[in-house]
């Protein structure tokens, strides 16, 4: 079989596992999106759910005239990839779930299993921002802030798989009431959550993340709000350029889309706030919200052992080949 038909035929199911959705795709030795499919994460029985998923995209891929090699998927919460355990996911009620076993059983296929941020940090290293760089950092900022730390070009899991839970850094004392049960962290003020949490509480009617930055210079809530948010993230941003030394730090989620209304001040705070040395660089994901599934299929062509395949990996995250 030549390279190019291999590439064309050999392709890998993967899952983006949310609290809300699961968002999977197959992905062909190119890195090509073939097929997507979100479906609601149930209340129950989720593990069901998710290997029904992957049944079914891996029929659509048949259909399409490739075959599955193998399955990736990521999901939020404490992670030890080697073993393939889900540790503890407080919105998933899993608590040392063996993911990846109770997958390989039921699918029949090799099975990667990983942490949704460090694992979209696989994928800006390997494609995205991140090209080139030993030493960056992704923050996601969504819902939640977390990020994924690349040193000396590895990532870092932590003794527990629980490393870069960066939004619950506690950096307001005596501050607002985190999810996490603590008060003041990163995410409480800098988070997309934060932010409409907080609008709905000072005007008393629900602005999403969204619109709040839409509303900026013509909104003062949103103004101050949206004040508090860059300053807090610029000093949890200093505390990782102190502590990690990145090249680079490399800004995604949906907070992202806001670009320059969000990087030029963040940047001008990071500079006032480092007094002796100078900030890294700071650039928004080039893969966006495609990096958690792009990142789950590399995972799975690694478990296949075709790492071959991800070497010429040029991928086109806007792109719409699905059949």
């Amino acid at each position: 079989m030549t390279e190019a038909l291999t590439r064309s035929t050999a392709a890998v199911v993967a899952v983006d596992l949310g609290g809300s959705s699961m968002k999977g795709v197959v992905v062909d030795g190119s890195g090509r999106e073939l097929a997507t499919r979100t479906v609601p994460t149930p209340d129950r029985e989720v593990v069901s759910a998710l290997t029904q998923l992957v049944r079914d995209l891996s029929t659509i891929a048949a259909g399409a005239g490739v075959t599955p090699v193998a399955a990736g998927v990521v999901t939020p919460g404490s992670v030890d990839e080697a073993r393939g355990v889900v540790r503890y996911a407080s919105n998933l009620g899993w608590r040392d779930l063996p993911l990846r076993d109770h997958l390989g059983d039921a699918l029949d296929l090799p099975v990667a299993v990983g942490h949704d941020v460090r694992t979209a940090g696989v994928a800006e290293q390997l494609l995205g921002a991140g090209r080139g760089s030993d030493s960056f950092v992704l923050v996601p900022i969504g819902t939640g802030v977390a990020a994924a730390i690349v040193s000396d070009g590895r990532l870092v899991a932590g003794f527990t798989g629980a490393a870069g839970e960066f939004g619950h850094i506690p950096l307001v004392p005596g501050g607002e009431l985190c999810p996490c049960g603590q008060r003041g962290c990163l995410e409480a003020y800098a988070s997309a959550g934060a932010l409409a949490r907080r609008y709905a509480a000072a005007e008393g009617h629900a602005r999403t993340a969204e619109e709040v930055v839409a509303s900026l210079g013509s909104d003062a809530t949103a103004d101050r709000l949206w004040d508090e948010a860059v300053t807090v993230l610029a000093q949890g941003l200093n505390v990782l350029t102190i502590l990690l030394d990145p090249e680079l730090i490399v800004i995604g989620g949906g907070l992202s889309r806001a670009g320059a209304v969000l990087l030029e001040p963040l940047t001008a705070r990071m500079e006032s706030g480092l007094a002796w040395r100078g900030r890294p660089r700071v650039v928004v994901s080039e893969l966006g919200e495609s990096a958690g599934r792009l990142g789950a299929a590399v995972l799975a062509f690694r478990a296949a052992g075709r790492d071959d395949l991800l070497a010429s990996w040029r991928v086109d995250p806007s792109q719409d080949q699905h059949p």
